[in-house]
């Protein structure tokens, strides 16, 4: 007689419960972040190549310019929820606070550099000249909504630690409507061309803001914390977030240095990376949903005193990436006769992408297992490590990725490069974890 399967054991149901909970809102949220890079590349592509070869370089800027502040997030997240998980919330929401405040000077500088940089930053990148004018233009627009946009990051963080990833997943969504019409208005029916597809990113980006403040300033006058900025508080989120910085700017070196070889590689190519790396991205922030639930989840457990249970979530949080990852490879093979002509009706540039686009299906379950681990890291406060292991990451992979051109291969040598890349991650974090010396418990690491 053939004995049903056992019931999973109640710790891994409730940890089930709690990362459904908290990873599908996020995934939603998370999802419709590059597809705003991914509308814009849909709508430019068909305004014509050079267009398209322009916003893959400014894109890749931009998303540089923002990304390297995404610790106003991820340390927001792991500092609010180790105080939720102390019971303390009016606290919580005054870190959060701080983050904000800080996302606001950032991005000012942020602006201050960009604007009068814009030629020579597209230059750097390698550019070709007929590219090159497009890249300015959606640039400088596009760095107008920068602060708007590290808000939106804070604001995000403060949210994901009070264990609440709804509201962002709404946010996003409006957000994501907004600016495909936008986009759509003012590119076509406008004729502003690249103008218009970067006036409706910042347009839809600075609505976000003002949605997400408004929720974040409800939340603290309810619990009685304070809107005022604090420097002491400002700089100790600044403090915190060193460590992540230096992890971030190693990880948007490697994203620069491989755009920087596929510009090289002529427009055809960078082109054609654009929209892999768009996909990359779209798949990358999916698996990363887990890691968010994670950044909460272990948070929460290590403010309240709780290591068996948090080691235990991270258990189940990686068995749950290397499904997901195994998933997602699956889709871009199964789906990419649909949705590659979306992107460019351009066969050369078609032919090039598919190769290449192969590799990243191949790597996705490495993928699930490397967000979802830094996520658990992340959760725990562990950012110094996260760094070092980073700049190990970007060292083994600066060399081969610049060999490319010289050894030949194209893009889809490239993009075997990325998998290298994520390999070593996968390594480095996996040793981390396995040692416990991210176990560290309290209301404060």
């Amino acid at each position: 007689m053939i004995q049903a399967p056992a019931p999973p054991p109640p710790s891994r149901r409730r940890h089930d419960r709690e990362i459904i909970s908290l990873a599908v809102p996020a995934f939603g949220a998370l999802v419709a972040e590059p597809l705003f890079v991914m509308v814009d590349s849909a709508i430019v592509g068909h305004l014509g190549t050079p267009q398209l070869a322009g916003l893959a370089v400014a894109a890749a800027l931009l998303t540089t310019a923002v990304s390297i502040f995404v610790f106003l997030a991820y340390a927001t997240t792991a500092a609010v929820a180790r105080r939720v998980g102390a019971g303390d919330l009016a606290s919580a929401i005054r870190q959060g606070m701080d983050g904000i405040w800080l996302a606001i000077l950032l991005g000012i500088a942020v602006i201050a550099v960009t604007l009068p940089t814009a030629p020579w930053l597209v230059d750097v990148f390698g550019a070709s000249d007929t590219a090159a004018p497009y890249a300015i233009t959606y640039l400088r627009i596009s760095s107008l909504g920068i602060p708007a946009m590290l808000v939106v990051l804070a604001a995000t963080g403060v949210l994901r630690g009070l264990q609440d990833t709804r509201t962002p997943l709404y946010v996003a969504i409006g957000g994501f409507a907004a600016n495909g019409a936008l986009n759509a208005g003012l590119v076509y029916g406008a004729g502003l061309g690249i103008a218009g597809s970067a006036w409706g990113t910042v347009i839809a980006q600075v609505s976000m803001a003002v949605a997400y403040l408004i929720v974040v300033v409800r939340g603290a006058r309810r619990h009685g914390a304070s809107l005022r900025p604090d420097a002491a508080g400002i700089r100790a989120s600044a403090r915190a977030g060193v460590p992540l910085l230096v992890r971030t700017l190693s990880l948007r070196a490697v994203l620069m240095i491989a755009t920087a070889v596929a510009a090289r590689l002529g427009d055809t190519e960078i082109a054609a990376h654009q929209i892999i790396l768009s996909l990359w991205s779209l798949m990358a922030f999916a698996l990363d949903a887990i890691a968010i639930a994670g950044q909460a989840i272990i948070g929460r457990y290590l403010g309240a005193d709780d290591a068996k249970g948090a080691r235990e979530a991270c258990r189940r949080m990686v068995q749950w990436g290397i499904v997901s990852g195994v998933v997602f490879g699956a889709l871009i093979v199964l789906a990419r006769p649909l949705f590659v002509p979306l992107f460019t009706s351009d066969r050369a540039v078609q032919d090039t992408l598919i190769p290449a686009l192969l590799v990243v299906a191949l790597s996705q379950p490495i993928a699930g297992v490397v967000f979802v681990l830094d996520g658990v890291l992340m959760g725990a406060g562990d950012g110094r490590y996260l760094a070092w292991a980073m700049l190990v990451t970007l060292a083994v992979f600066a060399p081969v990725a610049l060999l490319v051109p010289v050894i030949g291969g194209g893009l889809t040598a490239l993009w075997w490069a990325m998998a290298l890349m994520m390999t070593v991650r996968m390594v480095t974090l996996w040793l981390r974890t396995r040692s416990g010396k991210w176990i560290v418990t309290g209301a404060t690491r």
